[in-house]
């Protein structure tokens, strides 16, 4: 299988491409120049695209480059189009003021995915959504999987946590993602400011970096910051804490909740279909309604005092981290490619 990407690129990416990757031109969003959107397929991509004469367009987005590379596989190239769901955009709005804008993103999207032959949803709960919404024919599951050799219980590293001034019967609950405030970051905050409100001594640890960072630097001046890591040094932070809090609501998947319980830490999750589909309330982390900041602050009550069940619900995490597997995972993938192309053969 040979594989061609179009997509935006950054002169510092997070991480080195794999396979062929063919930059595509882009600006970066007023306030937030980690995204880059895509001004479209120019003549020369769709040139490019063409010459390459692929089998199936997969598109990851569904912004100007992804609607305009669905019309032209479908109206030029005669492939089939599939999309897969990565995130909810249309929960972004209410972050920014912008809630009036929700309902024609949703109208937009509607006609985006149902202009797919296939969909690839994560978890079985939008698998069950999607597939009432564009037929079940037409959504295939496709979860994600983990490293579990980078993420492990092992790289809990307690010379470094002293290193950043962080003592050994801190408590230490972790923010790991992207900072930004469509992922509930404030509620993290928020909750930090509660549990000491209540006596409770925490150690706050944020891994990652994004243009909210300032706020919770103001909220929390205490905390340690490490910024954006890779590899071993986010492994070694990661598993370095006592247990992962997880605010956000606009997951599809949530794969750093799954990186942090495969490093082998408890996770306090907003209770969300994304959340439910790999943590199990009471065994292997803590689900909290979104609209109930209490019950978060309740549930890490219940984890800061009692070690036995912290450790209790990190090894039960990590077990069930196990489980998720990139390869089966992308196996599915091409799974469904195979199956989509013998139906076309067909049709």
């Amino acid at each position: 299988m040979i594989v061609r990407v179009y997509s935006p690129t950054s002169s510092s990416p997070a991480f080195e491409p794999a396979g062929q990757l063919v930059s595509v031109k882009s600006f970066a969003i007023p306030g937030r120049k980690e995204y880059r959107l895509a001004w479209g397929m120019s003549a020369e991509i769709r040139e490019d695209v063409r010459d390459f004469a692929p089998s199936i367009v997969h598109l990851s987005a569904p912004d100007r480059l992804g609607w305009q590379a669905q019309l032209f596989a479908i109206d030029q190239l005669k492939v089939p189009v599939v999309a897969s769901l990565h995130t909810l955009f249309e929960r972004y709005f209410a972050f920014y003021g912008l809630s009036f804008l929700q309902a024609s993103a949703e109208r937009y999207l509607a006609r985006f995915y149902g202009k797919c032959d296939r969909i690839f949803v994560p978890t079985l709960p939008l698998m069950e959504e999607y597939g009432a919404r564009y037929g079940t024919q037409s959504v295939r599951l496709w979860q994600r999987g983990v490293d579990r050799l980078q993420f492990h219980p092992d790289r809990r590293d307690m010379s470094w946590r002293r290193d950043l001034g962080i003592a050994d019967h801190d408590v230490v609950p972790l923010l790991f993602g992207r900072i930004v405030l469509e992922k509930g970051v404030t509620g993290f905050a928020d909750a930090i400011a509660a549990l000491r409100a209540r006596g409770r001594k925490v150690h706050p640890l944020v891994v990652g970096d994004g243009p909210a960072l300032g706020k919770l630097r103001d909220a929390m001046p205490d905390a340690v910051f490490t910024g954006h890591l890779t590899g071993e040094n986010l492994a070694r932070a990661v598993a370095s804490a006592d247990f992962m809090i997880n605010p956000s609501t606009t997951e599809a998947f949530g794969n750093v909740v799954l990186e942090a319980m495969a490093s082998g830490l408890a996770v306090i999750s907003s209770d969300t279909p994304s959340a439910r589909n790999i943590l199990t309330h009471g065994a292997n982390g803590l689900l909290y309604p979104p609209a109930e900041p209490d019950a978060l602050i309740d549930a890490a009550e219940r984890l800061i005092a009692d070690a036995g069940l912290r450790q209790h619900m990190a090894a039960n995490a990590a077990a069930t981290a196990a489980r998720y597997d990139w390869s089966a995972e992308l196996s599915q993938v091409c799974n469904g490619y195979r199956e989509l192309l013998r139906v076309k053969e067909l049709a």
